[in-house]
């Protein structure tokens, strides 16, 4: 080590980096130093150091990852994929996937990177050396390692969705070796040892090397596809949200398949273009997965061109020429599933054939008098443009010219009305329309009645007094021969009659009365504040207000239920509180929803003309109501409404999603 100055002030050290004379000579390496293996085969396969290392036979899944680290890891090499080096090495020479070929395209053999549709892959050259042991190791990694893939994103959680591989077959000279998950097992935590080996008869040819597994329950279903998909080499099944939900954009649950075109991702569903429409089968759901079988094997053979089956309210089932193809496919659909979802929310149908947003030739039209004009130019050597293209007519979607339909968009009869298009006001009814008639009578209605006693019992004198007379107005207001009035004069004679006889009655009777309504409401907010009471909503009725609110609708509520009955059940619902969608609310007080006068009081109050506010209920006096005062009455069908008389049916729209209101934004 020696002294210098600087500049004849500050010292500074200086190390000497020069090695001693009698120290080694060092070979610099931008790594740690890379031993080659030997290749596997049969006959020295036994002597493996991957499972001497990492692997104890007698404990299937106990790996270093799960004790110590073993000496024979270093730090140099347990660092290589992290450091500047490693990574290098890394991403340029080594895949992340586990794999028995060494490449993977999802445009086939004899295809070009410029055809809009690809219904093969194509592989690499195996890079297996022979050996059945080998490749057998390799699959059941792969298949570990794609359910870890699906459980990451959430579309294998709690067990759920499977895999299933197959190698060999005729064009190898050898029989199909079929790789499956087992069932019940966290798809996270799979490792090669938990998967099963079988035959195309369906026989375990090599048992799990881990003790008590299940093979999956999807087994039938797997083969299903590979005896009718000839060309099928690896089967997965998901439990994705959004392929889940895809299948439920059609209310009535009846839809036999989800359509959707003029998607970018429908490239990569196979057999498909941008502008195609796919067509996805749904089948429905059964107790167990064998049941479901049948079921998939007729869609596979009605829907050729598809790749995939969904299963109502479960999943998805998908499949390709390779792993790949199969995983790159099972990817698209759920994007397209989750386009589809989002796009309802919107308002769009992912099924129908967009008006614009597709590039199209300009009508031919436009374009005459511009050529004969450029043509002059040229003829007359004034222009050195060359002579303009003659472009196709763009034709309009059913008929032979573009044409003007403004009639057919018009709102009459049985037509929708969308908002906002059609209006900007929204007037909901809550009993059969956003909720639930049954969360009405039977949970709001009993909760009244079970807890009456004890909670009048706590009223004091004057409150007790005052609900009395507002009770004793309520049944004094009825007709005569009202058959809770009849109740009452039948029970308590000329005597003062209870509260508690009074409420009885009156609901046991369906009296929708200001007095009644107003202490339903007292309980009612005692049970949503303590917990027993949640408010129930139709899943469409949230993403229709996000859609009103984003398109400036105005949301309002009209319930013969009290004003805050309804803020009660809104703000206490599954979803949370959802009050601050709501533009207004009305209750009895603006009349009775069963006369016409109630609904032109309520268009007054929002200052607007009847004739600008969609009403909407499943009651069909109230909609005559609403009709009669100039509202565009809207007719809600809900399973457990009364049913629909052939008048109303044939008079008015009847809709069974309040999304099917949203559309047509300006």
């Amino acid at each position: 080590m020696a002294e210098s100055k600087d500049n004849g002030d500050a010292k500074r050290k200086r190390v000497s980096i020069t090695a001693p004379s009698n120290a080694p000579t060092r070979r610099r390496s931008m790594g740690p130093k890379q031993q080659s293996l030997a290749a596997f085969t049969p006959d020295n396969y036994s002597s493996d150091e991957d499972d001497k290392i990492l692997h104890k036979d007698s404990v299937p899944g106990e790996g270093w990852t799960n004790g110590q680290l073993p000496p024979q890891f270093t730090p140099a090499t347990t660092l290589h994929p992290f450091t500047r080096t490693g990574r290098l090495a890394l991403y340029n020479h080594h895949r992340r996937w586990i794999n028995f070929q060494s490449s993977w395209s999802r445009i086939g053999k004899g295809a070009t990177e410029m055809d809009a549709v690809h219904s093969k892959s194509s592989s690499g050259e195996s890079i297996m050396t022979g050996c059945l042991v080998e490749e057998g190791k390799t699959v059941r990694a792969l298949v570990a390692q794609l359910c870890e893939c699906f459980y990451k994103a959430g579309w294998a959680t709690g067990t759920g969705g499977g895999v299933s591989i197959r190698v060999g077959g005729p064009k190898e000279n050898r029989p199909w070796r079929v790789f499956v998950a087992p069932s019940g097992v966290m798809k996270e935590d799979l490792v090669g040892d938990d998967v099963f080996e079988l035959d195309m008869d369906q026989n375990v040819v090599q048992p799990p090397k881990t003790p008590n597994m299940r093979m999956s329950a999807c087994t039938p279903l797997w083969y299903v596809v590979y005896k009718h998909v000839k060309s099928a080499k690896c089967v997965i099944h998901t439990h994705s949200m959004h392929a889940q939900l895809a299948t439920l954009l059609d209310p009535t649950e009846k839809s036999k398949v989800l359509r959707v075109t003029h998607l970018e991702m429908l490239k990569g569903v196979g057999n498909h273009s941008y502008d195609s429409v796919l067509e996805i089968p749904i089948i429905d759901n059964r107790p167990s997965e064998d049941l479901l079988a049948t079921q998939l094997e007729e869609a596979l053979v009605k829907y050729p061109k598809c790749n995939a089956v969904l299963v109502r309210r479960h999943g998805l089932y998908v499949w390709g020429d390779s792993w790949e193809q199969a995983k790159a496919q099972c990817e698209s659909f759920t994007y397209l599933f989750e386009s589809a979802v989002k796009m309802k929310g919107m308002g769009l149908d992912s099924g129908v054939v967009p008006m614009n947003g597709t590039y199209k030739d300009e009508v031919e039209e436009n374009m005459e008098g511009y050529e004969e004009e450029k043509k002059e130019e040229v003829g007359n050597g004034s222009s050195s443009s060359p002579a303009i293209k003659r472009q196709k007519v763009a034709p309009a979607f059913n008929a032979s010219g573009a044409s003007n339909n403004d009639a057919d968009l018009q709102c009459e009869g049985t037509t929708i009305p969308l908002v906002p298009r059609d209006s900007k006001i929204l007037l909901l009814d809550i009993e059969g329309t956003t909720t639930s008639i049954s969360f009405v009578k039977d949970v709001l209605f009993p909760y009244v009645l079970d807890n009456l006693d004890a909670y009048l019992e706590k009223m004091n004198a004057d409150d007790e007094k005052k609900l009395n007379e507002a009770l004793e107005a309520d049944v004094n207001a009825l007709d005569e021969k009202h058959p809770a009035k009849l109740q009452l004069k039948s029970s308590g004679g000329t005597s003062k009659i209870s509260n508690s006889a009074y409420v009885r009655a009156l609901v046991a009777n369906d009296v929708k009365a200001t007095g009644l309504k107003s202490f339903q409401g007292k309980m009612w907010k005692a049970g949503y504040a303590s917990g027993e009471l949640v408010g129930h909503l139709y899943s469409d009725f949230l993403p229709m207000l996000g859609w009103c609110k984003d398109n400036g609708v105005k949301v309002c509520i009209y319930s013969s239920g009290s004003i805050a009955a309804q803020k009660l059940l809104y703000g206490h619902t599954a979803e949370g509180d959802i009050t601050s969608y709501f533009g207004a609310h009305f209750d009895t007080t603006s009349g009775s929803k069963r006369e016409a006068e109630s609904y032109k009081t309520i268009a007054n109050a929002l200052g607007a003309r009847p004739e600008d506010v969609v009403f909407v209920s499943d009651l069909e006096a109230e909609i005559h109501a609403a009709d009669e005062a100039g509202m565009r009455a809207v007719v809600a069908a809900r399973p457990g409404n009364a049913p629909l008389g052939a008048d109303t049916k044939g008079r008015y729209p009847v809709v069974r999603s309040l999304l099917q209101l949203c559309g047509c934004a300006e």
